[in-house]
C-alpha cells in the first residue's frame, strides 16, 4: 500500500503567510519561506503554496517567493493561484516547483487541464476544488457546489461532476477544500471527500478542517484520500508534522516516517 502524505498549506497574501476561516478574516501570521523550511526539516511529505489573491486580482503569482521556497525545501513542491495559461505553468515549474495547482482558471477554461498534462504530464497537475454545501438540485445533486475566486462566486456546478470531468481531461491529483469546514478546526467534510474519492481514480487530497492529529486519520480512512493538507493545526503550533504523522502510523496507516 502507498504511503499517505501529510502535506503542509501555505497560503500566502502579499508575500507573507496568512491564515483566516471560511475564506475570510485572514491574519499575517509570518514569514512563508522560514515556515516551509521548517516544515520540510519536520518531515512533511509535501508543501502547497497558494497565492489567494493572484486571481481575484487578476494577476500573475509572486515568482520571487516561489523560487526562495524551492531553494529552502527538498521535497515535492506545488504552486497555485492567478495561473490561467501554459505559460504561466511554465514559469511556476522552471521557479523551482513541482506541480501546478489551478483551480478558477480551470474551472473557466477546462482546456487548461488537458494542455498542462500534454505538456508537463499529468503528475504535474493538481486541480483545486474549493467546494460549497448547497441544498441538492437538479443543478446540483450531490449538494456540493464549485466555487471560485477564493470562494466568492458560486458556478452552478456540480462537484462530482466536475470531478470526474477532471480526471478525464488529465489531472493527476485532486484537491478538494471544504469552504464550510475550512480554518475552522473541526474536522475534514469526510461526506464530501469520500464521494470524490469513490468518484475518481486518480489520487484526491482532503483539506480544510484539520484541528487534530485524528481529523487526518479519518481523512485517510474514512474519507478516502490519499493525503491530509493540514494549515492551522501547524501554523500555530498545535501539533508538529512529526507529531502528526507519528500518530498516523500508530494507527495503522503506512507513512514515511524519516526524521
Amino acid at each position: 500500500m502507498l504511503s499517505k502524505r501529510v502535506i503542509p498549506c501555505l497560503d500566502v497574501r502579499n508575500g507573507r503567510l496568512t491564515k483566516g476561516i471560511r475564506f475570510a478574516g485572514n491574519i499575517d501570521i509570518g514569514d512563508p519561506v522560514e515556515s516551509a523550511r521548517k516544515y520540510y526539516e519536520e518531515g512533511a511529505d509535501e508543501i502547497v503554496f497558494y497565492d489567494i489573491t493572484a486571481s481575484c486580482e487578476h494577476r500573475g503569482i509572486f515568482l520571487n517567493v516561489v523560487e526562495k521556497v524551492a531553494e529552502n525545501i527538498f521535497i515535492p513542491f506545488s504552486v497555485g493561484g492567478g495561473i490561467r495559461t501554459v505559460q504561466d505553468m511554465r514559469d511556476v515549474l522552471l521557479a523551482g516547483a513541482e506541480k501546478i495547482s489551478i483551480n478558477s482558471a480551470a474551472v473557466k477554461t477546462p482546456e487548461l487541464i488537458s494542455e498542462g498534462a500534454m505538456a508537463f504530464g499529468s503528475q504535474a497537475v493538481v486541480v483545486g476544488m474549493d467546494v460549497l454545501r448547497v441544498p441538492k438540485s437538479r443543478e446540483i445533486p450531490s449538494g456540493y457546489e464549485i466555487v471560485i475566486h477564493g470562494g466568492r462566486v458560486k458556478m452552478g456546478l456540480d462537484a462530482l461532476e466536475w470531478a470526474r470531468k477532471c480526471e478525464k481531461l488529465g489531472a493527476g491529483e485532486l484537491c478538494i477544500n471544504s469552504i464550510d469546514a475550512d480554518g475552522t478546526k473541526d474536522g475534514y467534510e469526510l461526506t464530501l471527500t469520500r464521494a470524490i474519492a469513490d468518484a475518481v481514480s486518480i489520487p484526491v487530497i482532503a483539506s480544510g478542517g484539520a484541528g487534530k492529529p485524528e481529523h487526518m486519520l479519518d481523512a485517510v480512512t474514512k474519507g478516502g484520500a490519499s493525503a491530509a493538507l493540514i494549515a492551522s493545526i501547524v501554523h500555530y503550533g498545535s501539533y508538529t508534522i512529526r507529531e502528526c504523522k507519528e500518530y498516523m502510523a500508530q494507527h495503522g496507516v503506512p507513512m514515511r516516517l524519516v526524521w
